[in-house]
């Protein structure tokens, strides 16, 4: 397990970085382009672990991916053209992987197994299965439909489209029921309590695909085939982005340029959280790129305060609760986070890893059943804190280690699932 010392950053942080692809839009343009029938350049695609596990996912279905180093070139198959694998397919730490293809193999002639990680074979699958089952999908797993090894076994009739009301807010669910929409008779319909990613939706309409969106309520028919733009480029991660909004934030005399973010409004909750604490963040140069909002972000250190996160805005950052911890952590005041008990499903139960790690830093942090406690007016303190294999929980642990007195971080390798280059930045940055 490898271990990284992070170094306070005591002149604060400068410099103007690119950061990578956005991993959801990365997942969703090999995919879609692998079940269209024209060739596609994917540009600025995410080279990390979860993205290339959908890649490979692609390839044993017989989809045809050439990756220069510079982009990738995707040769599809159509959408009822992709060949049945010859083995099992690992879906490796990626939960989109599994749940997304599920909605896609649900409508196919061929039997596919997959398989996964530690940390994937423990995550729960039956929020995918159960819909997908009543859709006349065959799905099934160990620990009674529930968990990996899951295997879909061929549909005896065409499925079905329902209308499904979302126990939960997550965008993975919603995307494999409108995938397998694409394979049903009638119409699907997917019902949100509260917004979640609309990345699926957005890419599917720049796919020639009748989709729609009323009132929480989105409806998808089921296609004969996908029209692919010859062009995807992918734009930057704001979930990546987080980490160098909140250190240049919080670290003082500070003063950063983040290129080419995606702003998508599904996804700036972490803008709109920082803004209320009292963060400097400027929008720069906003444009549109292959349908999806992008900017230039410029952030410069600033006092924050703390604020109560509701539940209705955790479906637009939930992956950023790790980073808005640091930030809490060292604002005025106190800090509320609720209704987010996904967090306890994620790569690792992230409520009580943050507050395990974090412990060991400060003693500010205070677990909730679906959230966190956090009394600001802290400082963190030097520990050797592990990741937990989760790669937000250690990149959370670095900028808490660079705006405090440091932090040795075991499992630090984990960054490469979705940030490859995370530390050789913070570095660059210093």
């Amino acid at each position: 397990m490898t271990s990284k010392i992070i170094e306070a950053a005591v002149d604060g942080l400068h410099g103007v970085i690119t950061i990578p692809g956005d991993k959801s839009v990365s997942h969703r343009s090999v995919m879609f382009a692998g079940l269209s029938d024209t060739p596609v350049r994917i540009v600025n695609f995410l080279r990390a672990q979860d993205c290339l596990s959908t890649v490979n996912c692609m390839r044993a279905l017989g989809v045809n991916i050439a990756d220069d180093g510079e982009e990738l070139t995707i040769c599809g198959k159509g959408l009822y053209g992709l060949n049945e694998p010859e083995n099992i397919i690992d879906a490796g730490n990626s939960g989109t992987t599994l749940r997304l293809m599920l909605g896609i193999l649900s409508g196919q002639k061929f039997l596919t197994t997959f398989t996964g990680d530690a940390s994937l074979s423990k995550r729960p699958m039956q929020r995918v299965i159960t819909p997908l089952t009543r859709m006349g999908a065959s799905i099934v797993g160990r620990k009674i439909n529930t968990l990996l090894p899951i295997t879909v076994i061929p549909a005896k009739q065409r499925l079905t489209g329902i209308t499904y009301e979302m126990p939960m807010a997550s965008a993975q669910v919603k995307s494999a029921v409108l995938l397998a929409g694409l394979y049903a008779q009638g119409v699907t319909t997917v019902i949100e309590k509260y917004p979640s990613r609309d990345h699926t939706e957005r890419m599917l309409k720049a796919f020639g695909v009748d989709i729609t969106t009323q009132d929480g309520a989105i409806s998808i028919r089921p296609a004969d085939r996908l029209h692919a733009p010859a062009e995807i480029i992918v734009p930057g991660d704001i979930s990546s982005a987080a980490y160098w909004l909140v250190a240049a934030t919080v670290i003082p005399n500070s003063d950063i340029i983040i290129k080419n973010v995606g702003i998508n409004k599904t996804r700036t909750g972490i803008l709109d959280v920082l803004n209320n604490m009292g963060a400097n963040i400027e929008l720069c140069g906003c444009r549109t790129d292959g349908g999806e909002p992008v900017a230039d972000l410029h952030v410069r250190s600033a006092r924050l305060h703390g604020i109560d996160i509701a539940a209705d805005i955790i479906p637009r950052l939930v992956d950023e609760i790790p980073i808005i911890t640091v930030a809490a952590i060292l604002a005025d005041g106190r800090t509320t986070i609720n209704g987010a008990q996904e967090l306890r499903v994620k790569e690792s139960d992230r409520i009580k890893a943050i507050c395990r790690e974090f412990g060991k830093l400060t003693n500010a942090v205070t677990e909730k059943e679906d959230g966190l406690i956090i009394e600001g007016n802290s400082a963190f303190k030097y520990a050797q804190c592990d990741s937990h294999d989760d790669h937000r929980i250690a990149m959370a642990l670095a900028v808490a280690g660079a705006s405090g007195k440091g932090v040795k971080i075991s499992g630090a390798d984990c960054v490469n699932i979705s940030y490859p280059q995370f530390y050789t930045t913070l570095e660059h940055l210093k």
